[in-house]
């Protein structure tokens, strides 16, 4: 089969070096497909198109309403593929087929309402002395490198793109080496759209070969990533030399704090979903489960219960209900963090070891997993994990709850579980996280801002924040007198 290019200056190239590499279906273990696989060079050729692009008349003249016209259209024909779309990202990073139908219909969304909003109203007007008319308007930034993970491979794409492009800025993608087939499809559907050349560019590879020579370069105005904490850190190093523009999306380990008055039955199953949804291979996962004592064991023994039964399957299982992790690599780091819990003293009440069904042996699963009796100095409770590892500490009060919630150098999600709504706001507003729930967890929305506090990043997706992430701020002042000014006597 011949190895699947990348999308440069509207144009399916192979890597500069013709290197190649293997995907894999971390269901089975099976190869998927063979990519391109670039580095610095493939970088410099996708960033000057993209430049090209953008300072070329062309793409960022364009009206908005036309900008919006092709987003609006690359949405319908997102939802036309949204099946075959979804089956991708389930093939290539494992997810439940009914967690990827809503990742494309969330990708479709998200294009439409980037194309709805970018023709609404986005200056505005002062009044000012001396007979003078003072206004702000909002412009391009200009080229953006825009890195994504591998659990979200076609909804971090769409989170990235949208934004940038209804703003008028070109882009330069790097998908995870490990899940880019989806976004290699979305290029398809870029090409068909209409986006002229060198305005969406789709490079392929791994972090330290591409990604960071990518984040590097000169003629960059901007980099936005989703990841890891320490890779962010390399991001904004790299980003400093050119003091350019960054957008972060980093680590968590948020908590789900739950008062003795929940509704047991319901927030049991939303600290379930909280943390083995995408398998907790997700940012702002439910990985801390702050428990108020007097239900402690009552809730924990359901939870135990509930979660021994969740069906671990390959994502196209229409039952599934958790799918493998991404990677053996990945496989073998979640499974040293349950060997340090266990040496540091925490009682683990379920899971830690892969699953028994001989069918699932080829994968990359990992049994749903809870700690109980956890400390707040433990490795298992202060680091991200990323995999279906819970942690659960009990608390006595509200202060209690908010000194052990906030007891991390995160700050991405948090969640609250009472049905004293009262109580529910106070300690919401005490937490020091950016993406907070009351009675639920994980729903996000493309008109809401997601981002972090602390160490979960910096500066947000989404909403309205999400568009001005992508402009610059023109300050534009106009004498409506003209004449003499009569500072200088001469």
């Amino acid at each position: 089969m011949e190895p699947r290019r990348m999308y440069v200056d509207g144009k399916w190239v192979e890597a500069v070096s013709g290197g190649v590499r293997t995907v894999y279906n971390p269901a089975s273990g099976e190869p998927l497909a063979t990519v391109a696989d670039g580095d610095a060079l493939d970088a410099d050729r996708a960033v000057r198109a993209a430049r090209r692009a953008f300072d070329e008349p062309g793409w960022s003249d364009r009206p908005a309403a036309e900008r919006a016209r092709l987003l609006f259209k690359l949405a319908d024909l997102i939802e036309e593929q949204a099946e075959g779309l979804a089956r991708l990202d389930t093939l290539n990073c494992g997810k439940p087929i009914r967690e990827a139908r809503y990742d494309a219909a969330d990708a479709a969304g998200c294009c439409r309402y980037y194309a709805g909003l970018v023709t609404k109203p986005l200056g505005q007007t002062y009044a000012v002395p001396d007979g003078s008319v003072a206004m702000v308007v909002r412009e391009p930034i200009g080229v953006a490198a825009q890195i994504i993970p591998w659990n979200y491979p076609l909804l971090m794409a769409a989170w990235k793109l949208a934004p940038a492009l209804a703003a008028g800025n070109t882009c330069v993608l790097k998908p995870s080496e490990h899940t880019p087939l989806s976004a290699l499809r979305l290029a398809e559907l870029i090409e068909e759209v209409g986006f002229p050349p060198g305005v969406v560019n789709i490079v392929l590879g791994d972090g330290p070969r591409l990604g960071a020579p990518l984040a590097a370069h000169p003629q960059l105005d901007k980099v936005a990533f989703t990841g890891g904490t320490a890779t962010g850190r390399s991001i904004m190093k790299a980003a400093a030399e050119g003091i350019k523009k960054v957008s972060l999306e980093l680590g968590g380990k948020s908590p789900n704090i739950v008062f003795a008055d929940c509704d047991l039955e319901p927030t049991v199953e939303y600290a379930m979903f909280g943390i083995f949804a995408g398998s907790g291979q997700v940012c702002s996962a439910g990985s801390r489960l702050l428990l108020e004592e007097s239900i402690a064991d009552r809730f924990l023994d359901r939870l135990v219960a509930r979660s021994s039964r969740i069906k671990l399957g390959p994502g196209l299982n229409e039952d599934t209900e958790m799918g493998p992790l991404i990677t053996p690599q990945h496989w073998n780091r979640v499974d040293g963090y349950v060997r340090w819990g266990l040496e540091e003293g925490a009682d683990l009440v379920l899971g830690g070891q892969r699953p028994d069904d001989p069918a699932l042996a080829g994968g990359n699963f990992y049994a749903p997993t809870i700690f109980a009796r956890t400390r707040s100095d433990m490795k298992v409770v202060q680091e991200e994990i990323f995999g279906p590892v819970l942690v659960v500490q009990t608390f006595k009060d509200e202060d209690e709850a908010v000194r052990l919630a906030n007891d991390t150098v995160y700050g991405l999600a948090g969640a609250v579980q009472t049905t004293d709504l009262a109580k529910a706001h106070r300690v919401i507003r005490r937490l020091r996280a950016g993406i907070t729930w009351i009675n639920t967890y994980h729903p996000t929305y493309n008109e809401a801002p997601w981002g972090g506090y602390k160490q979960s990043g910096i500066g947000r997706e989404l909403g309205t924040f999400g568009l001005e992430a992508y402009t610059e701020i023109k300050q534009i002042n106009i004498n409506m007198t003209p004449g003499p000014l009569g500072w200088y006597a001469g």
